[in-house]
């Protein structure tokens, strides 16, 4: 039969033969028929004992299955976005009399940031961010306070995406009180992205080096086409900063972060490329994996490690691709 409506969606037939699996443990297979939508949503799986019959499979649990692909997705496309900066920055250095340059070397932090302002102060339509960590200083959220104001007085709307650990910081608190919430939405997301700035869909700014002082100014129209493209995924898997981070299992004692970072160890990343990718320092890291260790009573890291498997906090079965 033709089924009503797309693979990404649940009709009511399925929502309730999904609530029908969940009060009786199962549902025949043979009732999936009229709301194949389940199987396609990973939100029921075959018995193994009986392959008649169909288990359900916590909603949680299907979504970081469906996640996974768009996840290496944003990170491929980051590595792309790096790479091709990389690959562009020689070129800038080549004189040129042409005033009109779509890629522009910015070399120090006051002439960034004189760009920036300046170009904020110019926006009329929208400016997106991306903000690597979560220790946002008080001096920087003052600049950006001062750049986001200009904006919104000719109009301009603000779109920011931060990580989980910002939720935490007074500085970003204090921006939020000082900027007209109709004007600004905010999200977080769990790993590091790096830094972009993108202002009216026609200027995007990146970072040109590790300690970020010297920038990228990206007016090529393509370029900054893919770079909002690359924004808008990231947008689509932030959480909103006034919803709470998804709940973890209740049989552990573990913080959304945590199990992140829970995530970050199973596949055998560093302490230091887990502090990088989650925009906390190793020391910060290493204190959340010992109470990872206490919540699971590990009593060692490779102890740990296979604890973590087996406790369901992570999802190693779909990871078949590096």
């Amino acid at each position: 039969m033709t089924h009503p409506h797309g693979d990404r969606q649940l009709c009511d037939e399925a929502l309730r033969l999904y609530s029908e699996a969940l009060r009786d443990g199962g549902i025949s297979r043979d009732a999936l028929t009229a709301a194949p939508c389940l199987m396609g949503m990973a939100l029921l799986h075959p018995d193994p004992m009986d392959a008649s019959v169909l288990r359900p499979v916590p909603p949680s649990a299907a979504l970081a299955h469906l996640l996974l692909p768009i996840t290496r997705e944003i990170h491929e496309r980051v590595r792309l976005t790096t790479a091709l900066a990389d690959s562009l920055a020689p070129l800038t250095a080549v004189p040129s009399g042409d005033p009109n340059l779509s890629i522009t070397v910015l070399e120090g932090m006051p002439l960034i940031v004189s760009v920036l302002s300046e170009s904020s102060a110019a926006a009329t339509s929208e400016i997106l961010t991306a903000q690597p960590g979560g220790n946002r200083t008080k001096t920087s959220m003052e600049q950006g306070l001062r750049n986001s104001l200009a904006a919104i007085e000719r109009g301009a709307r603000l779109r920011h995406i931060y990580q989980h650990p910002a939720r935490y910081n007074p500085n970003l608190k204090d921006y939020m009180t000082r900027v007209p919430a109709d004007r600004l939405e905010v999200r977080t997301v769990e790993q590091t992205v790096e830094r972009l700035i993108i202002i009216d869909r026609e200027m995007a700014l990146i970072p040109a080096d590790a300690e970020r002082t010297t920038a990228l100014e990206i007016r090529h129209p393509a370029l900054v086409t893919y770079l909002v493209q690359v924004y808008e995924v990231l947008w689509a898997l932030g959480t909103p900063l006034t919803e709470h981070l998804p709940a973890t299992s209740p049989r552990t004692q573990v913080t959304p972060v945590q199990q992140s970072i829970a995530r970050l160890l199973v596949e055998g990343t560093t302490d230091e490329a887990v502090a990088r990718r989650m925009g906390i320092s190793v020391r910060t890291c290493r204190a959340h994996i010992a109470k990872l260790m206490h919540a699971l009573n590990a009593s060692s890291r490779t102890h740990l490690g296979a604890l973590l498997v087996q406790s369901g906090l992570v999802n190693t079965g779909t990871n078949t691709r590096s």
